[in-house]
């Protein structure tokens, strides 16, 4: 079955960086656009980025210019790198599989499966 398992969360200061990694398992990698959201308790679930197949890439005006998104097909893993990490970047990181060549408007519906999350804290 499909299976998506992120990690490379935890806890940093303003200004720091991270790199999520999201292994993929049960599908068709490199036939599938990829999705990064991002959760805070409380509060709907937030598009970060996208990725389709031709590894064109978009991203949420909030994390546009911090954040970056790649994949390897060789390794079924897509990652997510955090640069210039803010507070407000502090939330639960999923990643998510899209049976589609393209993102489409990338919204958490057009998302099939979904990772368990990780937990990225920001702190000043």
């Amino acid at each position: 079955q499909v299976q998506l398992v992120e990690s490379g969360g935890g806890s940093v200061q303003a200004g720091g960086s991270l790199r999520l990694s999201c292994l993929a398992s049960g599908f068709t990698f490199e036939w599938y656009s990829m999705g990064w959201f991002r959760q805070i308790p409380g509060k709907g679930r937030e598009g970060v980025g996208c990725i389709n197949v031709a590894t064109s890439t978009r991203y949420a005006g909030s994390v546009k210019g911090r954040f970056s998104i790649s994949r390897d097909n060789t390794k079924n893993t897509v990652y997510l790198q955090m640069n210039s990490l803010k507070p407000e970047d502090t939330a639960i990181y999923y990643c998510a599989a899209r049976s589609s060549t393209l993102c489409g408007d990338w919204q958490p519906d057009d998302f099939g499966d979904w990772g368990q999350g990780t937990q990225v804290t920001v702190s000043t």
